[in-house]
């Protein structure tokens, strides 16, 4: 998968960055006052920054991950900035201490390697998402922040392996549309209008 995504040429992946912002602008989820956490795309990953720039454009406050250790795989949420620098991992993180806790957030768009439509997501294996909304797997309602995995169409599969640790995505957006998930019963309910 990591080189099906790496093939993927140039003018495409400009295409799939502005058709992604395009579906996402469709939705309700970008707003003034909304709390949306972001991931800075690296180079094989589908574009975030028309995505970025738009939620910016609509009043969103834009939070970006950034690791704290390593070692315990830990990061938050902090306050967008063009100033930043370039991590070991190699995604850029932006400077400053104005972070907020993913709980608190309203929207996530999370990265993936593959994705599959119960919601399972298969990460680089290093489990930041994972850790950080793990908050999730005790709740006994759904309460958000909304998860939206983000992907090439290709990267939705038929099934990838899920952990006991692994969150669940709410919905999957691709280049080519929404895919709406109701991998928890509680659920059942069009997530655009949230």
């Amino acid at each position: 998968m990591l080189g099906l995504r790496r093939a993927v040429p140039r003018a495409a992946r400009v295409a799939a960055a502005r058709a992604l912002a395009r579906i996402v602008a469709s939705t309700y989820w970008l707003g003034p006052g909304k709390r949306i956490g972001i991931y800075e795309s690296m180079p094989s990953e589908i574009g975030t920054h028309p995505l970025i720039r738009l939620a910016l454009a609509r009043g969103c406050d834009v939070y970006v991950p950034r690791i704290t250790s390593l070692r315990s795989r830990t990061m938050r949420f902090v306050k967008f900035s063009e100033a930043g620098e370039l991590h070991a991992l190699g995604m850029h993180e932006p400077g400053g201490n104005d972070h907020l806790s993913a709980r608190f957030l309203d929207t996530v768009f999370v990265p993936g390697v593959a994705f599959d439509r119960r919601g399972a997501r298969l990460g680089h294996g290093l489990g930041f998402y994972d850790r950080t909304l793990g908050f999730r797997q005790v709740r006994n309602h759904w309460h958000g922040p909304r998860l939206v995995g983000l992907a090439y169409s290709f990267q939705v599969v038929p099934q990838v392996p899920v952990t006991a640790t692994d969150v669940m995505m709410d919905t999957i957006v691709t280049e080519r549309g929404i895919d709406e998930l109701l991998a928890h019963e509680d659920r059942a309910v069009d997530l655009r209008g949230r």
